[in-house]
């Protein structure tokens, strides 16, 4: 467990920003590949009408009447297929899959199965999102082989009854939780930019540094304000928060979580190249392909193509299968399923 306190991180944020900066990339070098990012694809396979009450979210069924989003039911498993195949060719290691659940229910669980083991077969990491998890449900995801569960802390504690109120800010700590436990690896990030403090970012990377392991994948999302829902309209109204206090955020995630993937996510599409520059030499090392995530704009590939070229940065492949070896035969005979990844200098 990393024992950084509150205070350390605070005196982080209040650093110059070429110092900041020159610090993450000196500590990101340390544990990672430099100029190698790693590459994801986002797809939602169960679109809107979420019964969650996300502020930030145009999926909520809350705010349908406002936001104009139309639901849809799950994605058939060869539509899901067919644009994991399009990911890997495009270049991506992992694929995502995001449903807009409260949790799965018992008749989720197989389709959800399929989907990872189809997934793998190509050769691709598989992440997933789908709201809350028990442990039941972690392990049944696990025994398929998903590599990575996606479930975001937001914000800091104190902040989050303003974000959502359908469900608390200990069960998401609980899902956490049961994904650990269950081997695998845990995808946990924030959305900066919702109207909060300084502080409670601080709040927010301190509670990463207090988990048994730091998530293994950290996204750092810039709120994209959908007009309709609750805080989109209010930084709307009040004005959106600087990129480089996003930029700040990412450097002090990398400092403090040094192994884990710090990711781009939302937000992306609207920064510059020299913002998207400065976010990677701040320490982030993961973004998401693709034009679209979920319900939001992406960069579209293309620029992404171009963008890595011009700043030197090549995608790393998929990390390898471990595999089970016969001890009599040598021969290998199984996949080994997921196990905990440990953090790794």
């Amino acid at each position: 467990m990393t024992t950084i306190s509150k205070d350390e991180i605070t005196r982080l944020f209040d650093l110059p920003l070429m110092d900041l900066l020159l610090q993450a990339q000196t500590v990101h070098r340390k544990h990672f590949t430099a100029n190698e990012v790693q590459i994801s694809t986002l797809l939602s396979i169960k679109t809107g009408n979420c019964p969650e009450d996300c502020g930030y979210c145009s999926q909520s069924g809350h705010y349908r009447d406002k936001t104009g989003l139309t639901a849809e039911k799950r994605l058939e498993i060869n539509k899901v297929l067919a644009a994991a195949r399009r990911a890997k060719a495009q270049g991506s290691s992992r694929f995502c899959m995001g449903a807009a659940w409260k949790h799965p229910s018992a008749k989720d669980m197989p389709y959800l199965v399929e989907l990872i083991s189809e997934v793998k077969a190509m050769g691709l990491e598989t992440c997933m999102t789908l709201g809350m998890l028990n442990a039941d449900q972690a392990q049944t995801l696990a025994e398929a082989g998903l590599d990575y569960y996606n479930h975001n802390l937001d914000t800091s504690r104190n902040y989050y009854d303003t974000v959502t109120s359908t469900r608390s800010y200990d069960d998401r700590l609980n899902t956490i939780d049961n994904v650990r436990n269950a081997g695998i690896n845990v995808c946990s990030g924030s959305i900066v930019g919702m109207g909060e403090s300084r502080e409670d970012r601080i709040d927010w990377i301190y509670e990463l540094t207090q988990m048994p392991i730091p998530p293994q994948s950290i996204p750092v999302n810039l709120l994209v304000p959908i007009q309709g829902t609750p805080l989109g309209d209010k930084v709307l109204a009040e004005g959106k928060l600087s990129v480089i206090e996003w930029i700040r955020t990412i450097a002090v995630t990398r400092i403090c979580c040094p192994t884990s993937h710090v990711r781009l996510s939302a937000g992306r599409e609207s920064l510059s190249d020299g913002e998207q520059a400065l976010a990677f030499m701040a320490g982030a090392n993961s973004f998401f392909y693709g034009d679209k995530l979920l319900t939001t704009g992406n960069q579209s590939t293309s620029h992404d193509d171009r963008l890595m070229a011009e700043l030197g940065l090549v995608a790393a492949k998929a990390a390898p299968k471990p595999t089970i070896i016969d001890a009599m035969s040598g021969v290998a005979i199984s996949e080994q399923p997921p196990s905990h990844c440990p953090l790794t200098a």
